[in-house]
């Protein structure tokens, strides 16, 4: 381990799988998070049994802060992968190979959403869970607006056929506001909803008009996800 951390390989590829050894970090520092969350931020994830214990599914979560993204991994003990802006693997050699073994791949900022899209694919044809925000980016405000929502989870979903499970966070925005660095110990609650199955394909290939159809079912199930978590964090 503490070779491959001296001269840590960067990122071939969008989607590339992860090694064993960045599994394991993945695990540990996931876990020591985890506690940190859970006590700093009164952590508490309902109706976990939600998440598959097993096979690819896309995790959706509403994205309403920074934190957002090592909050959701608090909701399994699985190995789920993110996207990442390719940017942020140049920084250095070490930076690279930590955020991979973070369950993160790059994204080539510039690039078609094809290419996006393809990874996501490759990375669920494998079987791992990936994470991907409907919303794109972070959003402010109480409501998960239609127009924000994107039709990426919906299309690799169906292309695919793997679930969607929709997510609510409730309380990330006060934890850590808009403009702060420093995270405050405020109240955040989960609430994961039951798998969504994706549209079918037909001829192989997954309808625009049914793909739509099936983000606009997310944007309200998310919606309702969200008003639960933050009324349970205390925030509505």
């Amino acid at each position: 381990m503490t070779a491959e951390l001296a001269t840590p390989p960067a990122p071939r590829r969008m989607g590339e799988p992860m090694t064993r050894a960045q599994r394991a970090v993945f695990r540990i520092i996931r876990t020591a998070l985890e506690v940190v969350m859970r006590v700093w931020f009164r952590l508490r994830v309902r109706d976990g049994h939600h998440i598959p214990t097993s096979g690819a599914f896309v995790l959706a979560p509403v994205h309403r802060s920074f934190i957002d993204t090592p909050l959701v991994s608090a909701t399994t003990r699985r190995v789920i992968r993110y996207m990442g802006k390719e940017a942020m693997w140049e920084g250095s050699r070490f930076m690279a190979y930590f955020l991979t073994s973070m369950g993160g791949f790059p994204v080539h900022r510039g690039s078609a959403d094809r290419d996006a899209l393809k990874a996501a694919q490759e990375v669920l044809e494998r079987g791992e869970p990936l994470v991907m925000f409907p919303e794109g980016t972070r959003r402010v405000g109480e409501i998960v607006q239609a127009d924000d929502m994107h039709d990426g989870p919906a299309f690799v979903a169906s292309r695919t056929q793997v679930p969607v499970v929709p997510v609510g966070i409730g309380g990330s925005a006060r934890a850590l506001p808009l403009g702060s660095s420093l995270p405050k110990p405020r109240k955040v609650v989960i609430v994961v909803g039951a798998p969504m199955t994706p549209p079918a394909l037909v001829n192989g290939r997954a309808p625009r008009k049914q793909v739509r159809a099936f983000t606009e079912e997310l944007q309200v199930e998310i919606q309702r996800l969200y008003d639960e978590a933050q009324r349970q964090a205390g925030v509505a």
